[in-house]
C-alpha cells in the first residue's frame, strides 16, 4: 500500500508518494500562487497528486489514503482549514474539496503542518521508537508539535502545541501574534537576527560589519554565529544570549512534558553542535530536579529536513 503525503507551504505545494514504511517514492513540487482563488489552487494540488500516481506507475487501488499538511489553525476531524493567513482560506472544506477531485474515492486527512513535520520526526526521523517526542522549528517564526504515547496533541480545540507563543519575558519584545514576550520573538531565526542588528547598531569593534559589508540589513542569522566562531566578542554575546533564550522555552516544555526525545529542526539547526553542545548543557543543568536523574530528554537535531511535511502528512491517516 502506498500513501500520498501533501505539504501545502505559502511558497509551494510539495507532495509526494510514500511506501509502507514511509519512505518517499516519487516527490514533486508546484508553486502555490497563494494569491489566487483558494479552489484554484487545490486543482493544482489534485493535479500533482495524479501526476506521481501516473509516474509511478501503480494505481490508485494501491493509494491508502492522503495526507494534508496544512498551515494555520486546522480541524481534522471535520477536514477543515478554520483560518489561515497566508493562503486565504477561513472554513475551508479542504479536505473533501481535494477528494472530489482525485480520480478515485479515496480518504483525505488534514493536520496542522507544524504537527505533521513533528509526527514525522516521531515515528521515521530523531524521536523513532519513543513515544514521547516535541519539535519545534527556528525559522521565520517558531513552530512547534507535541507527541504523547505516539499520537499527537493538540488541545480539545485542535490549537494546542502553540509553543512559540509561550511568554518567556514580561512585557518582552511584541511578536506577530499581538502579544509581547513570545518565545518566538526571541527564538525563531527572525529573533536571531533582530538581536545580532541591536548588538550592531551598539557596537562599532566587531568583525559583524565587515560581514554585512556596512548595512545592517544584511545581517542574517548566520552573522552572529560566523562571528563567534572567529572569536568576536559582540558575535558571541549575540549567540549566547540567543541560546539562553531558546534554552529557556526548551526547560519550561521538558519540565512540563519530560518529553524522551526533544528535536530541533530548521535552518538555525545548521549550526550543528555550536548550537547543540550550549544548548543541551543549560538545558540539562536547569531543568527541574536535575540534580535527581541520570536519564534526561535527549536534545537531538531534526533529521528529515523539508521532506517533514511529506512524510508528516502520509502518517496522519494512522
Amino acid at each position: 500500500m502506498y500513501y500520498i503525503g501533501v505539504d501545502l507551504g505559502g511558497t509551494n505545494i510539495a507532495i509526494g508518494i510514500c511506501d509502507e514504511e514511509r519512505h518517499i517514492v516519487l516527490k514533486d513540487k508546484v508553486p502555490t500562487g497563494a494569491h489566487r482563488e483558494t479552489d484554484r489552487i487545490i486543482e493544482d494540488m489534485a493535479g500533482l497528486c495524479r501526476d506521481l500516481v501516473e509516474r509511478t506507475g501503480i494505481s490508485w487501488d494501491e493509494i491508502g489514503y492522503v495526507g494534508i499538511a496544512a498551515p494555520g489553525t486546522v480541524d481534522p476531524a471535520h477536514g477543515v482549514v478554520m483560518y489561515c493567513n497566508n493562503i486565504k482560506m477561513f472554513h475551508y472544506p479542504i479536505c473533501d474539496k481535494l477528494a472530489s477531485l482525485l480520480p478515485a474515492p479515496k480518504k483525505v486527512y488534514l493536520e496542522n503542518d507544524a504537527n505533521a513535520a513533528a509526527l514525522a520526526e516521531a515515528k521515521v526521523g530523531a524521536g523513532a521508537g519513543k513515544d514521547d517526542v516535541i519539535m519545534i522549528t527556528l525559522g521565520t517564526g517558531l513552530g512547534g508539535g507535541i507527541v504523547i504515547d505516539g499520537k499527537l496533541y493538540s488541545g480539545f480545540n485542535y490549537a494546542g502545541a502553540e509553543l512559540g507563543h509561550m511568554i518567556i519575558e514580561h512585557n518582552g519584545k511584541h511578536c506577530t501574534c499581538g502579544n509581547d514576550g513570545c518565545w518566538e520573538a526571541y527564538s525563531s531565526a527572525t529573533g536571531l537576527i533582530r538581536m545580532t542588528k541591536e548588538k550592531l547598531a551598539e557596537t562599532k569593534d566587531t568583525v559583524m560589519w565587515d560581514m554585512v559589508e556596512g548595512d545592517i540589513e544584511k545581517a542574517s542569522a548566520r552573522t552572529a554565529f560566523n562571528a563567534a566562531k572567529q572569536g568576536d566578542r559582540a558575535g558571541k554575546e549575540v549567540v549566547d544570549m540567543y541560546i539562553d533564550y531558546l534554552a529557556t522555552g526548551m526547560i519550561n516544555i521538558v519540565n512540563i512534558f519530560q518529553p524522551e526525545v526533544f528535536c530541533i529542526g530548521g535552518g538555525v539547526c545548521g549550526e550543528g553542535d555550536y548550537l547543540l553542545k550550549p544548548l543541551t548543557k543549560i538545558v540539562d543543568e536547569r531543568q527541574y530536579g536535575a540534580a535527581s536523574r541520570e536519564i534526561k530528554t535527549a536534545i537531538r537535531i531534526a533529521e528529515l529536513g523539508n521532506d517533514a511535511g511529506i512524510i508528516g502528512a502520509a502518517l496522519i491517516g494512522e
